[in-house]
């Protein structure tokens, strides 16, 4: 990454950082790819067919609140210990996550991790698609894995709850930041689950998160986070809230708020999935 850019193995680091530390013997890897139906992709048979070396395959839908109607809900603090140590994965790990599209579901594992109080972990930037084309290789060999503890301290602070959201949303008194497609949140287009109404959350702001990312799956620099978020009419004085259809793309939204330095903020998890579903909830629509 350029100067402007730095690495920062708290939130992002660029395919170059990894592989210069590919071989070290604390550093622990996750392919957490995950997608939308209707791309017709299968994240795990991708995974067996090739990944970056060491990395072992996080599955989002799996990792979560099995006693949850909604989708890939944050899992309870044990299952998401015994997980990680059956992963091998535990206290002085630097992780890193990447994704088959770029930057996509990568951030939700990211934000996940700092939920459950692990500091060390960061976005692979560009994901798998910016790997392979810096011309470096994967494997189809599965990773070494030996136990090793974790210690979970939930940062609650992190996560927000229906109620929370309609609190902020009638007071005013936080900025709501939804990362859906302009059309979805303006309720002209309908929602990929069925049941849901169309618009988005009274108060809240559309940042489309592909407008966080460059190109190439890359995220935008810090100072062009900034103005994306302020030209959409962010106020970022403000304690930020975000959300979007499941909590995977409201992620990517937190990670672009940790890299321009703003650090109250929390995500949705249930977002529209929940929101859209509830008729006693009021929504908005238009821009």
């Amino acid at each position: 990454m350029s100067a402007n850019r730095p690495d920062d193995p708290k939130t992002l680091v660029s395919t170059d950082w990894l592989a210069a530390h590919l071989k070290d013997p604390d550093l622990r890897i996750f392919d957490a790819s995950w997608y939308l139906p209707d791309m017709c992709r299968d994240p795990k048979a991708e995974y067996a067919a090739g990944h970056i070396p060491g990395a072992r395959f996080f599955d989002i839908d799996e990792i979560s609140d099995a006693r949850s109607e909604l989708p890939h809900m944050a899992p309870p603090i044990e299952k998401f210990m015994s997980r990680m140590r059956a992963m091998g994965v535990g206290d002085g790990h630097q992780v890193v996550v990447y994704d088959g599209l770029g930057l996509f579901s990568a951030a939700r594992v990211w934000w996940l991790f700092k939920l459950m109080g692990q500091h060390n972990v960061a976005v692979l930037d560009g994901g798998l698609p910016k790997w392979l084309a810096d011309g470096r290789h994967t494997t189809k060999a599965d990773p070494i894995i030996r136990d090793r503890h974790m210690t979970v301290k939930p940062e609650t602070h992190r996560v927000r709850d229906v109620t929370e959201v309609a609190r902020a949303a009638k007071l005013g008194d936080h900025t709501i930041i939804d990362a859906r497609p302009a059309a979805r949140f303006r309720g002209e287009a309908d929602e990929p689950r069925e049941g849901m109404r169309s618009g988005h959350i009274p108060g809240s702001q559309n940042v489309f998160f592909r407008d966080l990312l460059n190109g190439d799956g890359t995220m935008k620099t810090p100072d062009a986070l900034r103005t994306v978020f302020t030209d959409a009419g962010v106020d970022l004085q403000k304690p930020a809230i975000t959300t979007c259809g499941s909590g995977i793309t409201a992620a990517i939204l937190s990670l672009a708020l940790e890299r321009i330095g703003k650090t109250d903020h929390a995500l949705y998890d249930g977002s529209w999935s929940e929101w859209g579903m509830y008729a006693d909830l009021p929504i908005a629509t238009g821009a």
